[in-house]
């Protein structure tokens, strides 16, 4: 047996490679977001149909409500694939409704109105539900009393509550911001106002749990306010199950949308949203089924690219499923 000296012991001990620096937290998300195929596909459509509405209408010029009669049901253009006397234009790609109104063109400006409402009614959302879940869970004496009423609201009849709605409040706010604009922010506080529920309940259970950690009550213990409590140490918590949420908001307010819209208590007629394309194309869908499918395809790659993201977060912010 040979002695070794402290020093080479020591030097036995060392590491021979220079370990690497500890990857920050959110390089570690989006690295196990990168594995969820799926969830890479539908943040890249969704990125791309919000530009497409975005910017689409800049690029492809056609007046959406511009009549043109003497074009009037022109069929797409991939319809002449199997149907050589269908009459199709290179002028107009997706085809021509019953007006003579470009399809393209709509297609692009009603999303535009789409995803504006489904953005905007997302993050009212969020932002009602984290202010009652929150509440509801740092405050122990309030909590009992939004809770009920947020199980009230759930027991709630969304659509016909919805249906009433509009009736009620659609002339004022049409004769104070027009009927696009009384119409667009009717719609979109509604679908905010009867959505925020399942927000609030996620959130709540977040904040009770964090209210019990370490570092809550060492925070507590030197006599931190309530309001820095919940900006500094709570909020940037719970912003996980927030993510998660808004995107599953953004797909249900996109298909409320729609769903108002097809059942004509939306936007005005001429004022085209994807669920009014729908709408319209239906008294003729035998003709002209494309006019259905165009409208429906987009709403639920949308709504499943979305679905998709939500579930990608869900996997890549839960620490516990993180690695696996």
């Amino acid at each position: 047996m040979t002695d070794t000296t402290p020093q080479e012991t020591y030097g036995a001990l060392q590491d021979k490679e220079p370990q690497k620096p500890p990857q920050s937290q959110w390089r570690e998300v989006w690295l196990q977001f990168r594995k969820h195929k799926g969830a890479v596909f539908g943040g890249g459509f969704l990125l791309f149909i919000t530009l497409a509405v975005i910017f689409g209408p800049y690029i492809w010029t056609i007046d959406a409500q511009k009549l043109d009669i003497r074009a009037k049901d022109m069929r797409p253009i991939y319809v002449a694939l199997w149907d050589g006397d269908a009459k199709t234009s290179w002028g107009h790609p997706f085809g021509t409704d019953q007006l003579g109104r470009d399809i393209l063109a709509n297609m692009l400006e009603g999303g535009r109105v789409s995803m504006a409402v489904g953005w905007l009614a997302m993050i009212l959302t969020m932002f009602i539900g984290t202010f009652v879940g929150v509440v509801a869970g740092y405050f122990k004496r309030l909590d009992g009393v939004l809770m009920r009423f947020t199980d009230l609201v759930l027991s709630l009849p969304i659509l016909p509550i919805t249906l009433v709605a509009v009736t009620l409040f659609r002339q004022p706010l049409v004769a104070s911001f027009g009927p696009e604009g009384g119409m667009f922010i009717l719609i979109v506080g509604i679908i905010g106002v009867t959505s925020w529920m399942q927000t609030a309940r996620i959130v709540r259970g977040e904040v009770l749990a964090l209210k019990e950690r370490e570092f809550v009550l060492a925070a507590r213990s030197i006599g931190t306010n309530s309001a820095a409590m919940i900006t500094r140490h709570l909020l940037p918590n719970v912003v996980s199950p927030i993510m998660v949420s808004a995107t599953l908001g953004l797909a249900a307010a996109i298909i409320t949308e729609s769903a108002l819209s097809f059942l004509g208590v939306g936007f005005p007629s001429d004022f085209p949203t994807w669920g009014k394309l729908l709408a319209d194309a239906v008294s003729r869908m035998e003709a002209f089924p494309e006019r259905v499918m165009l409208p429906g395809i987009a709403i639920s790659l949308t709504v499943l690219s979305v679905n998709y993201l939500g579930d990608g977060l869900r996997d890549a912010l839960d620490p516990r499923i993180r690695g696996r």
